[in-house]
């Protein structure tokens, strides 16, 4: 079945849209791209997803929602399922070909050298050259550097196409994604989307799309480089930031200032924006981001970009911190990390979300690790599962239980309500390292913590 969707006049792709005949093929259905596929088919439009992943499939196609940390979208996934508006595949080929609109929601990570990693995008980019006929749309929601699309993408699917150019023959553009993991569904409801396409065509087709699908305000921007600059400049402004707090905490720590009493006064005044100090960034997104504008600037001159350079040094050398403030309290009750256990509270990157990718957590535990002690993990979101080469623990009792430090990495709302009583009833030394402010430290020093 050939899509034309591109070749058609904007009147009938209005009404392709709002008669729901418009089909959509979301390519990457995890934490960012199964809300979004299932926005899509809750929007009336047929929507296919699209993974690698086989056992996620064989899950979704089960009837279980795997996503149980994104609130409302269980009720969309079961609504979804009773008008059968969205199935799923691991075979690109059964559905791109049948398909108006391919989004791809895919990874985009950096590889052990911290140069951003787009060998998926271009090897679907490769694919769909192969399996997408005249008319097609493609709209690229992972988050990229400026210039990927125009200079890249649209190369590879030009060249392993049957003589297509992007702008002529299919249509392409960027929508890059804006949600915070674990609040996706507020996000998708209330946050404005950037429109980036390769050409007007491209943009007026993916606002007409987008203005179906989500109630939120759709902005223009001139081109996808421009859209995605946007992006990374959102997420780059945070991880600055936020090593700007760092650095700030590891000052007033010295000056005897309480880092928290400082921020609560200053964004008092109208133009501060609040940021909190921590054991690092970490997801898929933060950390990733500025090192692709780092490789972006690294095209025109090594010494683009310094002051974002110097910011990922400080937010990666908190884990170092973490321990050196772990060693101090250890000396102060006369003991030695060796042969000591240490119970992380808290894996996840950020509080009330299953995901690891890029945590400090990882780098402390191997820090512990190499000092000798002993690791015990909880986190409310992996229960009996084995996590940075740990099996993690079934409750917290457990965790603490004669263990000689608590640190929590990750301000779950389960560690907030945790009582300084049962972390002295259960521990063998009462140690506590609160990378979060989980805790109050005058609380703590009543109960003889070493907090």
């Amino acid at each position: 079945m050939d899509s034309n969707i591109f070749l058609q006049n904007i009147d009938d792709i209005k009404n392709s849209i709002k008669f729901n005949k418009t089909k959509i093929c979301v390519i990457g259905i995890g934490r960012i791209g199964l809300p979004t596929a299932l926005s899509f088919a809750n929007s009336g439009l047929p929507t296919i997803g699209v993974d690698i992943n086989s056992t996620l499939i064989e899950t979704i196609q089960s009837g279980i929602f795997p996503l149980t940390d994104e609130p409302e979208y269980d009720k969309i996934f079961a609504k979804v399922k009773t008008t059968k508006n969205f199935t799923v595949t691991t075979k690109i080929q059964d559905a791109v070909p049948y398909c108006d609109v391919i989004l791809l929601s895919l990874p985009t990570p950096m590889d052990q050298n911290n140069i951003p990693d787009y060998a998926v995008l271009k090897s679907v980019g490769k694919q769909l050259g192969e399996l997408i006929s005249s008319g097609t749309m493609i709209i690229v929601e992972s988050t990229i550097e400026p210039g990927f699309v125009e200079n890249e993408l649209c190369t590879i699917i030009e060249n392993s196409s049957q003589n297509l150019k992007a702008g002529v023959d299919f249509g392409i553009g960027v929508c890059p994604e804006t949600a915070n993991p674990g609040e996706i569904y507020i996000d998708f409801n209330k946050l404005p989307r950037l429109i980036g396409g390769f050409n007007e065509k491209s943009s007026e087709i993916i606002f007409e799309i987008y203005k179906h699908v989500f109630p939120v305000d759709l902005i223009k921007m001139p081109n996808c480089k421009t859209a995605n600059a946007v992006k990374l400049t959102t997420n780059v402004f945070r991880d600055l930031n936020i090593a700007f707090v760092n650095e700030l905490s590891l000052l007033f720590e010295k000056l005897g200032i309480d880092t928290f009493t400082v921020l609560e006064a200053a964004q008092k005044k109208y133009n501060f924006q609040i940021h909190y100090p921590g054991p690092g960034v970490g997801g898929p997104c933060l950390p990733v981001n500025s090192y692709q504008l780092i490789n972006s600037a690294s095209k025109f001159n090594s010494n683009l970009f310094e002051l974002v350079k110097i910011g990922r040094k400080i937010n990666e050398s908190m884990p170092d911190h973490i321990i050196r403030l772990t060693l101090d309290a250890i000396r102060e009750k006369h003991l030695d990390i060796k042969n000591l256990t240490v119970a992380i509270l808290g894996v996840s990157y950020k509080a009330n979300v299953k995901d690891i990718q890029l945590s400090p957590a990882e780098s402390l535990i191997k820090k512990i690790k190499d000092l000798g002690a002993s690791v015990k993990i909880f986190d409310p979101y992996f229960i009996d599962e084995f996590i940075f080469g740990i099996q993690t623990e079934s409750n917290l009792e457990n965790a603490l239980l004669d263990s000689d430090v608590a640190m929590i990495v990750t301000d779950h709302k389960v560690f907030h309500n945790i009582s300084p009583t049962l972390l002295v009833s259960k521990m063998k030394n009462h140690i506590v390292i609160d990378t979060r402010n989980v805790f109050n430290s005058k609380i703590a020093s009543k109960t003889g913590i070493v907090y």
